[in-house]
């Protein structure tokens, strides 16, 4: 048990009951050879492994167990996700092949082997493997609803349109959005003349977002040889959503006639890869990272020339703080376009923050943005912000005043560059700059309750505008109730009114949203002395003393008021 110890903390009834599972599984005959604490600890440590997204290592363990799959149904799943996470597709097919010939096969095994033979064109034998797992008790509605998908495209070289669309409408109606994107394809399968108003009516939807397949109708466009109706598309979907990596990646391939986003819809492996990302996107939204990069896995095995469904794998391990594998799929996403190029830097120098590299990070990042073939206002306005987010407010001011040359008021950026490039103003001592730039953000954008708060906060530190800074922080209070800052600086402005017990109320409940913060501390502080509570008052003073955040001007202030009170 001496791994388990190691690397995991336990709490003995969770324990007891993993090893009361593991073992209610088992036969009899079995027993003996399993209850080794060995094969205990084999198991137990390749589940764990696995769902802290350790695949390498959770195979490593899980692999030991040679046999255990006669008898203990779970092992198997467990093992088929680490292989496929893993990277180890052909391992997971022999060993789907071994327990479906011994009659102990699941769903995961009929879906490995069905995919290998519908990969290799050979619809009829995907098919019964399809059957199969559509047939199984699925444990839940996504697997059922993914086995009948397969089903259907495993069969769809027998079919006609009609019979297409009369199997795809069987299919559960909670999943309307995923349907609607099945019968697009499936009309482009069988090249359907309604192909084009099928994409337009998905592609403009205003209840879902369907931005993504701008790409995918774009694409379509281009193979059936509209190439300036693909650019059209491109270009219009990009006014809608400017921050589209697929769709930015796609228009810029166009440009330099590459290709790194090979998709056909007339290829049942490549809708399949989609349908799975899918599905891998939803399971990502919901926090089941290991399952999610199960079926993104599998997306890249049907189709390994479609880059992007990288960026979802990256993301997953950049979410549960798997830093080096991040940073590996985004080093290699460097090597297919500048758009996925750029997105993978800022991820990578994301990273390197958090690792505490923040001169390397720079640097990083500064070279990646000057290598940019083309610098374009939302590439600039992304190194502006990580340059204003990492207190280099000079260099910020720079580029967003490059941007600032080259927009209009009425552009979607204007408010929030002005917004970036007031704060870095108002941080280097810039005040009368940094105060137009405010206005002039919240002149275009009025209820931005962050430039509210902080121009707000700035008039009532210098000791001006003080009730209009007051009404200010009342409608920021409004759009963005029980923040913690906003309501800091409701507190502050009405001490500096010398409304002290309405202040208290604020600040009391500003320092209990954000019990260590140094300034909201040190406010409360002050607002506990003028309401004659001073013993209290010294001891939340005495606190920020303590606080590793507190800057030393602070610290100073503090240690005064110590002495002599306010």
């Amino acid at each position: 048990m001496t791994i388990i110890k190691k690397l995991f903390k336990i709490t003995s009834l969770s324990f007891f009951v993993i090893i009361l599972i593991f073992f209610s599984t088992l036969q009899a005959k079995n027993y003996d050879k399993y209850e080794k604490a060995k094969y205990i600890s084999d198991y137990i440590s390749g589940t764990i492994l696995f769902n802290q997204s350790n695949y390498d290592d959770s195979y490593k363990y899980l692999k030991k167990l040679d046999g255990l799959e006669k008898n203990h149904p779970a092992y198997s799943s467990k093992y088929i996700y680490s292989l496929i996470n893993s990277g180890n597709f052909n391992q997971a097919l022999n060993f789907s092949k071994k327990i479906s010939k011994s009659q102990k096969g699941n769903f995961e095994s009929d879906l490995i082997i069905g995919l290998y033979y519908l990969k290799n064109s050979k619809f009829d034998t995907s098919k019964k493997y399809f059957l199969s797992a559509k047939n199984r008790n699925s444990r839940s509605i996504l697997d059922y609803y993914i086995a009948k998908t397969l089903y259907i495209w495993s069969d769809l070289n027998k079919d006609d349109l009609v019979s297409a669309k009369s199997k795809l409408n069987q299919l559960d109606e909670r999943f309307q959005s995923l349907k609607k994107i099945q019968n697009v394809f499936i009309n482009c399968y069988f090249e359907s003349t309604n192909t084009k108003t099928l994409f337009e009516e998905l592609t403009t939807d205003q209840k879902t977002d369907f931005s993504r397949y701008n790409y995918f109708f774009a694409q379509y466009m281009y193979n059936a040889n509209k190439k300036k109706a693909a650019r059209d598309i491109l270009e219009k979907s990009l006014i809608r959503f400017p921050r589209n990596l697929l769709i930015n990646q796609y228009k810029i391939d166009l440009d330099n006639s590459e290709n790194n986003l090979k998709f056909d819809c007339k290829k049942e492996k490549d809708v399949i890869a989609e349908i799975f990302y899918i599905a891998a996107n939803a399971l990502s939204s919901q926090s089941m990272y290991s399952l999610s990069n199960f079926y993104l896995n599998l997306s890249k095995y049907l189709n390994k020339e479609f880059h992007a469904f990288n960026v979802l794998l990256a993301e997953n391990f950049y979410k549960i703080e798997d830093f080096p594998k991040a940073k590996k799929i985004y080093n290699e996403l460097n090597n297919y376009g500048s758009a996925f190029k750029w997105h993978s830097s800022k991820l990578v120098s994301r990273i390197l923050i958090i690792e505490n590299n923040k001169v390397e990070s720079l640097k990083y990042l500064e070279k990646a943005y000057n290598s940019l073939p083309v610098k374009g206002i939302y590439q600039t306005f992304d190194y502006a912000e990580f340059l204003k987010n990492n207190e280099e407010f000079a260099k910020a001011i720079k580029y967003y005043s490059k941007i600032l040359d080259k927009i209009e008021e009425s552009h979607p950026l204007f408010p929030e560059v002005t917004d970036g490039r007031g704060v870095s103003y108002e941080r280097v001592g810039e005040w009368e700059n940094a105060e137009k730039d405010l206005i002039a953000s919240l002149k275009v954008s009025p209820n931005q309750a962050y430039v509210i708060n902080y121009l707000a906060y700035s008039w009532i530190e210098q000791g001006i505008k003080i009730e209009k800074s007051l009404e200010m922080l009342e409608k920021a209070n409004k759009l963005k109730s029980n923040d913690p800052f906003i309501i800091d600086s409701l507190g502050w402005a009405l001490f500096k009114l010398k409304r002290y017990k309405e202040a208290k109320d604020y600040l009391q409940l500003a320092v209990m949203l954000m019990p260590a913060d140094p300034i909201v501390n040190d406010h409360f502080g002050d607002v506990l002395w003028q309401n004659g509570n001073e013993i209290q008052a010294r001891y939340y003073w005495n606190y920020v003393l303590s606080l590793e955040k507190a800057e030393k001007d602070l610290k100073a202030k503090i240690e005064q008021k110590l002495i002599k009170g306010l």
